[in-house]
């Protein structure tokens, strides 16, 4: 690596991010807050995030769980529903939700690249792996079976003529923001703020540090500069002023002496 890409890639933030996950909110907060570092998104996929991060391919991850706790540090994010995707005219349809023993009798598909972490597989077995999720989902609807997965990924691979249902007693994938301890950076701690919705004010982040240079930089901007207000205690004029604008007013001493002659006259 050149020094410039050296320094191209310390002025960036890399982002790895599984199938099915969104974090647009978070890299929407982060241009907001941090317009001079340019977050990059690098998809991957699941069976692959740990190895990104590993590599140093990115600086953080949304992965999903379990990761290599002597290796990396983790912040769960959420646990997903899982669900069973099928062709829309299938009998599941009829309900809101399923258990595993209403697909006993289904082909149950099963992909190479499964995040569900099966002890065995429900169902009557296909009679060969899909490769991948999106293979599965193109056999669902040539009606060749049914597949169960986490939620986001029904989402992603959505298709008109499929639809899917909650299976309430199938295994589910938990999803979290994880980065390898030996390279943990304040870039890692500022996306780390975004996540657990730390404001722009905390006084922990890079962009904290950031707005307070941008408000500096605009105050001294500026031709003159104001003095700040007197407040409290140390604003004796004031204090006093203010009592003097009530005596005017006829409640104070000014306006006490006079009423006092007048009944001595």
């Amino acid at each position: 690596m050149t020094g410039s890409d050296a320094s191209d890639a310390a002025a960036s933030f890399r982002l790895a991010y599984i199938p099915g996950a969104t974090p647009a909110k978070w890299v929407r907060i982060w241009n907001e807050r941090l317009p001079d570092v340019p977050l990059i998104l690098v998809q991957v996929p699941a069976a692959e995030a740990c190895e990104a991060l590993r590599d140093g391919a990115a600086d953080a991850g949304i992965v999903r769980l379990p990761v290599d706790r002597t290796v990396f540090s983790a912040i769960p994010l959420y646990t997903e529903t899982t669900v069973v995707v099928v062709p829309k005219d299938h009998v599941v349809t009829a309900v809101d939700e399923v258990s595993l023993e209403d697909l006993a009798d289904e082909v149950v598909l099963h992909p190479l690249d499964d995040v569900l972490g099966w002890d065995r597989p429900p169902g009557e077995p296909a009679f060969e792996r899909p490769a991948t999720t999106g293979d599965a989902v193109e056999l669902v609807a040539a009606g060749v079976g049914v597949l169960i997965v986490p939620q986001s990924l029904a989402r992603l691979h959505h298709r008109r003529d499929l639809t899917y249902r909650p299976v309430v007693d199938a295994p589910q994938s938990s999803v979290a923001l994880a980065w390898p301890e030996e390279a943990y950076t304040d870039l890692v701690e500022e996306f780390i703020g975004i996540v657990r919705g730390r404001t722009v004010n905390s006084t922990r982040g890079r962009g904290a540090r950031t707005q307070a240079q941008r408000t500096e930089q605009q105050a001294g901007g500026k031709g003159s500069r104001r003095k700040p207000a007197a407040t409290g205690r140390s604003a004796g004029k004031g204090r006093f002023a203010g009592t003097t604008a009530r005596g005017r007013r006829g409640g104070g001493v000014r306006g006490g002496r006079r009423g006092r002659r007048g009944r001595r006259a």
